[in-house]
């Protein structure tokens, strides 16, 4: 099974691809910048498209998207949510199943403790997919622990299922 996972924002969306079966292998990851110049419809757009350009080149069988948590800077939360309604929408009209996972859920996934550090999350991305260094941006890092995460859960349990 191919996964797109991916870590929303809305000047950085961290996506990473990784390919289930005997063992897990990284295809690909990355991420979409949007320049803080540009206005929020036009950063919304870049993410639009990129996500559907990665989808029809990479072809996922599903995606796994973080859920949003507690923000301490209010005023991002509400450009963060609206960057991830466009990701999800990217994903509805390319056809993909895309499942949800909150954070809680992902450090629980790949550390077995659900109130992980950071530094130990990416450590386990780089051991399960048997890469020498953590992937770079920690955005890129965080959508490969996304989709790790989906690899871990059986999807027919539909687990917030958009």
């Amino acid at each position: 099974m191919r996964i797109l996972g991916i870590d929303p924002g809305y000047g950085i969306v961290g996506w990473g691809i990784i390919d289930t079966g005997a063992n897990i292998d990284v295809i690909d990851y990355g991420v979409v910048s949007t320049p803080k110049e540009m206005t929020l419809p036009d950063r919304l757009e870049v993410i639009y498209s990129s996500l559907t350009s990665l989808i029809s080149s990479y072809k996922p069988d599903v995606v796994a998207v973080e859920e949003l948590f507690y923000f301490k800077n209010q005023t991002t939360v509400i450009p963060v949510a609206e960057a991830r309604g466009v990701i999800l929408l990217a994903c509805k009209k390319s056809n993909i199943a895309t499942y949800e996972y909150t954070p809680l859920q992902i450090k629980q996934a790949l550390t077995g403790v659900g109130r992980a550090e950071k530094a130990q999350v990416q450590f386990m991305v780089k051991s399960i997919l048997g890469l020498e260094k953590v992937p770079k941006p920690d955005d890129a890092a965080d959508a490969l622990a996304v989709a790790i995460c989906h690899s871990q859960i059986n999807p027919r349990l539909n687990i917030n299922q958009v």
